[in-house]
């Protein structure tokens, strides 16, 4: 039998990647910077591999996944239109993604800690997310 915390941790793991992704999309045609924007490439490809490995798992549970929090995503794409439209510049950028990838950094360890009975395989893709979070805010720290 499956543990129900295995299903809730990969639809947050599928609800982050998804929001991930989106916020790359949004601001990666503002990026002046050629590595800036080959971070966030990379990034983005590595999330989309994530995310198919996710759905496989969902498919193979018979569950749909989750899609990120309406409010949440508007509220990104709001603030994110916002500061680009007062200062299109790559410091903010760099600025808007730490902050995201920061909140789903802290996102992430919350779920890892409240859904422990998850399998092992689901864990290890919420940490595999959790790092490319950190490392995409290592990559972009000298763009701040």
């Amino acid at each position: 039998m499956i543990e129900p915390d295995t299903i809730k941790l990969l639809r947050e793991c599928d609800a982050g990647i998804k929001m991930g992704i989106d916020s790359i999309e949004d601001v990666i045609s503002y990026v002046h910077d050629e590595t800036f924007r080959k971070h966030l490439v990379e990034c983005e490809n590595k999330h989309e591999k994530l995310k198919e490995e996710i759905q496989k798992l969902l498919d193979k549970y018979h569950d749909e996944g989750k899609n990120p929090n309406p409010m949440a995503k508007s509220m990104s794409w709001i603030k994110t239109n916002v500061k680009l439209v007062m200062n299109e510049s790559d410091k903010t950028i760099a600025n808007l993604m730490t902050d995201g990838c920061n909140m789903g950094v802290k996102s992430l360890n919350k779920y890892l800690n409240q859904y422990q009975a998850a399998d092992e395989k689901t864990k290890d893709i919420a940490k595999q997310l959790i790092n490319l979070e950190e490392k995409l805010v290592s990559d972009i720290r000298q763009f701040l």
